[in-house]
């Protein structure tokens, strides 16, 4: 931890917080007798407190964003020598970082062509709803504007977005929403909503029963996770996939991914449609897009989309939209360094690594540990849903839950857990490590949660 800092510096700092800051997700009801936590320093892996105490972050930053790992100089360079040339001009015109990157990222996703810039994943899923009701109103006389979003998928904070918002406690007291979101069941084939034996293909029909209800001629546009990430990290059933390609084929539907979460390298692909064999028209993305070092969010279209926007002919024809931090250099030249950070370091290949030994690892747990139901996850990226009982697969107590990622802490260890988002179903451990994970990480967090889960289930 950094030494200059005396202990009254940081006794003020505390003080200041405490006054001053308002914190995301946070009841600040007990800091009236307790302080809040204060990060004050990362390097790889590891993160410290105000207090001097260490802890490796198992879930890259607490929303699965520091994807390369804390104390990144190269990227702090990059950031710091663009922003002395310049540090922003509106995203109405280009800028040499912006350009360089966009070329690049669409390198990674064949078939995809553009690229718009903001600065968080709730505005770059908003730039795809703004885009769908557009093209309903100019290609199909105002009709398919409507968007289906899937139970227990999460798309951002805004009030639209929460509109397409499948965890009912998220959205909970912000209504009324922006009509013309319809939502299309979840996935998960442990909590079974069908006794079938293509689950896969079932779950994706129940997509098409939706748009049938609703009219085909309606519905603009399907938006759905690769994996969904805060509704239980739930990783698709066989031939889920293959079949809402063809569903949206049969319907003229536009396919939005979001890859907010998964997107540059979580899932050990590039994002994690790509282990699906999916086509998109959009796909969005944020968090590992630089890894935290500056604010950046991509909102990325295919060309025939990009085409349906050049209309000189209509006033108001073009995508009439502006994100003001959006043109700020800094995020699109972090965002090179990260990329090649993770092609130089080869750190795909060691996500694909990590993560099958962070399965084997949760396996393990599960079954020294009757209270872990289901493990699931992709690369970097896994869940271990806690239950009571495995026979009746009733979910673990919410508090229980938290007791267990409470513990953990104490143990200098970060985990997460869904949390107030589903009624009665938040019971998943999450957990995301950055995608530098060394063996002895993998194992250090899966010790910790091992301990836990005996100390509070016993």
């Amino acid at each position: 931890m950094n030494k200059n800092l005396t202990s009254n510096d940081l006794s003020h700092v505390i003080a200041a917080d405490k006054a001053r800051v308002w914190h995301h997700l946070t009841q600040h009801k007990p800091f009236e007798s307790i302080d809040p936590r204060v990060m004050v320093e990362g390097k790889g892996m590891r993160l410290w407190d105000a207090l001097g105490k260490e802890f490796l972050d198992g879930v890259s930053g607490g929303v699965w964003t520091v994807n390369v790992g804390y104390g990144r100089e190269s990227i702090a360079d990059a950031v710091r020598d663009q922003l002395v040339k310049l540090n922003y001009f509106a995203g109405s015109a280009g800028s040499i970082p912006g350009a360089l990157f966009a070329e690049r990222l669409v390198e990674k996703m064949p078939g995809m062509s553009r690229v718009y810039y903001a600065n968080s994943g709730s505005e770059a899923n908003e730039k795809v709803f703004k885009m769908v009701r557009q093209i309903g109103h100019k290609q199909h006389g105002g009709r398919k504007t409507k968007i289906l979003y899937r139970e227990r998928d999460y798309h951002g904070t805004t009030i639209t977005a929460l509109a397409a918002c499948g965890q009912p406690q998220r959205a909970q007291q912000y209504g009324p929403f922006t009509p013309g979101f319809i939502e299309v069941p979840h996935c998960l084939e442990y909590r079974a909503q069908w006794d079938v034996e293509d689950y896969g293909r079932r779950a994706a029909d129940a997509i098409e029963e939706v748009i049938l209800r609703e009219g085909p001629d309606e519905i603009g546009l399907l938006c759905l996770e690769p994996v969904t990430a805060g509704g239980g990290v739930i990783t698709p059933p066989e031939g889920y996939w293959q079949r809402v390609q063809e569903i949206c084929a049969k319907y003229d539907i536009l396919l939005h991914i979001d890859e907010v979460v998964c997107g540059v390298g979580r899932t050990g692909e590039w994002f994690g449609y790509q282990n699906y064999g999916v086509k998109p028209d959009f796909v969005t993305m944020a968090k590992g897009v630089a890894s935290g070092y500056a604010a950046i969010s991509c909102t990325v279209t295919t060309e025939a989309v990009f085409e349906m926007f050049k209309d000189d002919s209509d006033p108001l024809g073009y995508f009439r939209d502006i994100s003001t931090f959006g043109g700020c250099t800094s995020g699109p030249v972090a965002a090179l360094e990260n990329l090649r950070i993770i092609e130089d370091e080869n750190l795909l290949e060691n996500t694909n690594r990590m993560g099958a030994r962070l399965m084997d690892n949760l396996h393990t747990l599960m079954e020294r540990h009757a209270v872990i139901g289901d493990v699931r996850g992709k690369g970097l990226f896994c869940g271990a849903e806690l239950v009571n009982d495995r026979a009746s697969k009733e979910p673990a107590d919410e508090k229980r839950v938290a007791a267990v990622v409470a513990d953990c802490m104490a143990q200098g260890v970060i985990i997460g857990m869904t949390n107030r988002s589903l009624p009665g179903f938040n019971n998943t451990l999450c957990f995301s490590p950055a995608l530098i994970s060394t063996p002895d990480d993998i194992d250090a967090i899966t010790t910790a949660v091992d301990g836990a889960l005996g100390r509070v289930f016993g």
